[in-house]
């Protein structure tokens, strides 16, 4: 099988659009939104603007119409730069608005996404719990049928949802159980709950480690009661759908874990270049020279792996398996080298002064957020058939 995943001219201009816009408009914003741990409504519409949102989602729906390859090249750009950036971007594209793409029917698309693809809207995934995370099928969050009326009725809570209480938040996808089997199994279905809708209460969350300067919201569903035509996709296959979310979602994380590893490099790579000890540039010395090696051997190791599976999902091969790989190792390859690269700027490393600083604490989340370390190798064993 030949894998064609090498910058082309349409790609590179990608590339390069993006690492301009994150280092000319992101980076002299990026330290002081992540001190007032503040979310940018100004920069986000600009991000639309350069068409960062409804990347994939085809013209005909006022997206991009962008190859998934094309899309984790943004991401990654946004986060070389700025993790907090990137998972605006990340989240409402392969959490937000491709469910309502792929499960919505005609009415749907029609009706939400346009405005979900120029970055004056912003939709988030409403799937983790405080007691449903890993164990996503968990969920309490309830929704009974009114055949009276024609509306389900939805109480419960989310916690953790990026995007979903910005003054740009315009609706979540919420999983709800509607039954249960015989043998108790909960039924998940999915729903549209526009922003606003009466009983739904977002509360931003602060005091984050990190990508604090995303939005980070707490959902509470007091009797919201929604049309029977918001149900997304079919009755009872809501997990189904939101774990193949995820499947698309996790290229996105890989993607900003490839880009926060070749941020830390390429700042790690300077920083040792002009810092002198014992008389000589500290990237000459030999352990500085190999952790700097290191460093750079797993971001190509990281960037072929991620970029054969967005190929994959863009050819409709089977691509999941490669999916929780990129996901796992990317994450692991930015927090090896934030760490790598903070011990090298030594104390200064530890000073906000120097991005290394925050990127560090933005590594830790790659490691959790859909879908933890140890989840993907979970999933990756079943692919193996252990």
């Amino acid at each position: 099988m030949s894998y064609q995943f090498e910058d082309n001219e349409e790609l590179t201009m990608m590339r390069q659009t993006v690492r301009k816009f994150a280092e000319t408009e992101i980076a002299p914003l990026a330290r002081d939104l992540d001190e007032r741990e503040e979310f940018s409504v100004e920069l986000t519409k600009r991000m639309g603007g350069l068409g960062l949102f409804g990347t994939v989602v085809p013209t005909e729906y006022g997206g991009q119409g962008m190859d998934y390859l094309s899309y984790v090249v943004a991401v990654e750009e946004l986060a070389r730069v700025d993790g907090s950036q990137a998972a605006t971007i990340a989240a409402h594209n392969s959490l937000g608005a491709a469910p309502l793409y792929y499960y919505g029917n005609e009415e749907q698309k029609r009706q939400y996404l346009p405005s979900l693809c120029t970055g004056e809207g912003l939709w988030a995934f409403g799937l983790t719990e405080p007691e449903a995370g890993s164990d996503a099928q968990a969920s309490k969050t309830s929704a009974v049928f009114d055949s009276v009326k024609q509306e389900w009725v939805i109480n419960g809570s989310k916690i953790w949802i990026t995007n979903s209480a910005s003054a740009l938040t315009k609706g979540i996808t919420v999983q709800a159980v509607t039954g249960r089997a015989e043998n108790g199994r909960a039924e998940l279905s999915c729903f549209i709950v526009p922003a606003g809708t009466p009983g739904v209460t977002a509360k931003a969350m602060h005091g984050k480690m990190m990508w604090r300067a995303s939005n980070t919201g707490e959902l509470y569903f007091d009797n919201v009661r929604v049309p029977a035509g918001n149900m997304l996709g079919v009755r009872g296959q809501g997990f189904k759908m939101m774990m193949e979310t995820l499947d698309n979602g996790r290229l996105s994380i890989a993607a900003m874990g490839l880009g926060l590893a070749k941020g830390a490099l390429e700042m790690t790579l300077r920083y040792a270049q002009e810092r002198r000890t014992f008389g000589k540039a500290i990237s000459q010395h030999q352990a500085v020279a190999f952790k700097l090696a290191e460093m750079a051997t797993r971001v190509e190791a990281a960037e072929g792996l991620l970029y054969k599976a967005a190929w994959l999902k863009q050819e409709h091969k089977p691509f999941q398996k490669q999916a929780a790989m990129a996901k796992l190792y990317c994450s692991e390859v930015a927090e090896y080298c934030a760490r790598e690269g903070q011990q090298t700027f030594g104390g200064y490393g530890l000073m906000k002064e120097y991005p290394i600083e925050r990127f560090y604490r933005d590594a830790a989340l790659l490691r959790i957020g859909e879908g933890t370390s140890e989840i993907q190798r979970l999933v990756i064993s079943r692919y193996l058939g252990c």
